[in-house]
């Protein structure tokens, strides 16, 4: 198994469409990118963390490249937007691919160059490729929590 990291706005509807991929065998949303041990989500939320509201998934890549999840990230939001996804504004929300290896790296900035080569976006893409920092489970009530509660209040 490996592991990968993305950050694409509210966190509950980018684990469910992760956890909808075929090869994708865990995920688990959490917090990372910010300066605050073992933050809470209140902390998250006042801006004063600068973590990013991320899922961290496992994936098999016998089953599923990271090329593939990288296309299924930059299909599930707008990489153009800085600090929100629709509705849902703030740092927290930010676009980022927090990389696990050299590789990982690689293959994210040459996705990133290909869609900005492409012409098919009206703005630069932001987001932001980085190394993967430490990484804070969310809260329980947060893990699966459209399959918990339904889905409601997130832009994805």
């Amino acid at each position: 198994m490996a592991i990968a990291t993305f950050a694409a706005g509210c966190f509950w509807g980018v684990e469910q469409r992760f956890a909808q991929l075929d090869g994708v065998t865990r995920t688990e949303v959490g917090y990372t990118g910010g300066s605050t041990p073992d933050p809470t989500y209140k902390q998250v939320c006042s801006h004063r963390t600068g973590h990013a509201e991320a899922v961290r998934l496992e994936y098999d890549p016998e089953r599923i490249t990271y090329e593939q999840l990288l296309a299924a990230f930059f299909g599930m939001h707008d990489p153009t937007q800085l600090n929100r996804q629709g509705p849902d504004v703030g740092d927290q929300y930010r676009s980022a691919i927090f990389f696990h290896t050299a590789e990982q790296e690689a293959a994210a900035r040459k996705t990133i160059g290909a869609l900005e080569s492409g012409g098919g976006l009206r703005r630069p893409v932001v987001t932001a490729v980085v190394p993967a920092p430490e990484w804070w489970p969310a809260e329980d009530y947060h893990q699966k929590y459209f399959e918990k509660h339904g889905r409601f209040g997130c832009a994805i």
